[in-house]
């Protein structure tokens, strides 16, 4: 059992901006005893809950310690759920002993796989693998060395639904909490994109637009770029659009070759999406709209 002492409870919130929003989830934790370790907001005036109107949106963080809490875990989320009616919030509670569940998908690259698998191995991320999901059969040996489930599905443009609905019977008997695309070189189904709304994280070049399509650094070496970028982001059913979590670039001259623009590329590709799921399992992340505000 973990140390009650040791875990905490975290409130992520968005709401239209309104007075009395920071008194009110203060009052409700000091009411029940809470002592607070972290809290954090931000207002984007520019933003909008409701399309057509200028009111602002809030977004705050709250992570309190649940020893010496007057409620229990399971009576958090009833007792405040007055205050979101009120303010019109969209929350969610989450607790700092729960492991989530993840399953990472992969194609033929192997490096963000390779580097997510080590960190979780090292202790880096708490949470469970229990299975990779590929459309090859390429990387069942890495599977292997790090003890992880491994299933290929081949995905044909016939047969794409029919495979992605056992992908889903699979993920849910798992019980997955998130799915992160590790170099996975398919465009999900909306069907299934649908299922896991703020749950799939994406990692892939910055070039996009510019330089989309499958030869991006040897486009950027043609180009004489300065600069080369990934970006990680969560999935939607616009392709590549989703709210960004984590961005990182590195410079580039005209002394790198296009094997350099590709290693370089992925050391920060590797770089860019641990640091974008370290954040989701933090809980640091909250969505509103097609935009994230980071509490890191």
């Amino acid at each position: 059992m973990p140390d009650q002492r040791s875990i905490t409870a975290t409130l992520l919130i968005t709401c239209r901006d309104q007075k009395g929003l920071v008194a009110s989830v203060s009052e409700f934790l000091y009411r029940h005893d809470g002592n607070i370790i972290h809290a954090d907001q931000h207002t984007d005036a520019a933003a909008s809950m409701t399309p057509g109107q200028e009111e602002g949106v809030f977004v705050q963080r709250v992570e309190w310690e649940l020893d010496g809490f007057a409620l229990t875990p399971e009576e958090i989320a009833p007792a405040f759920q007055p205050i979101a009616e009120r303010f019109g919030m969209r929350w969610s509670l989450r607790f700092s002993d729960y492991t989530p569940r993840l399953a990472l998908f992969v194609s033929k690259l192997p490096h963000c796989l390779y580097d997510l698998l080590a960190r979780w191995r090292m202790g880096e991320f708490r949470a469970d693998i229990p299975l990779i999901i590929s459309n090859h059969e390429d990387h069942q040996p890495i599977a292997d060395s790090f003890g992880v489930s491994y299933y290929c599905f081949e995905i044909e443009h016939e047969t794409k639904e029919i495979q992605e609905q056992k992908i889903v019977r699979l993920l849910e008997e798992h019980a997955v909490d998130v799915i992160v695309l590790a170099r996975y070189m398919q465009v999900l189904g909306e069907a299934f994109v649908a299922r896991y709304p703020g749950r799939i994280i994406n990692i892939h070049h910055s070039f996009l637009p510019a330089f989309a399509g499958a030869r991006p650094y040897h486009h950027a070496h043609e180009r004489g770029v300065k600069l080369i970028g990934a970006t990680a982001h969560y999935v939607t059913t616009e392709l590549d659009q989703g709210p960004i979590i984590a961005q990182d670039v590195v410079q580039v001259s005209h002394r790198d070759s296009v094997p350099d623009l590709v290693r370089k590329g992925r050391d920060l590709e590797k770089l860019v999406l641990a640091r974008a799921l370290d954040l989701h399992l933090r809980n640091r992340v909250v969505v509103y709209g097609n935009k994230t505000v980071v509490f890191d």
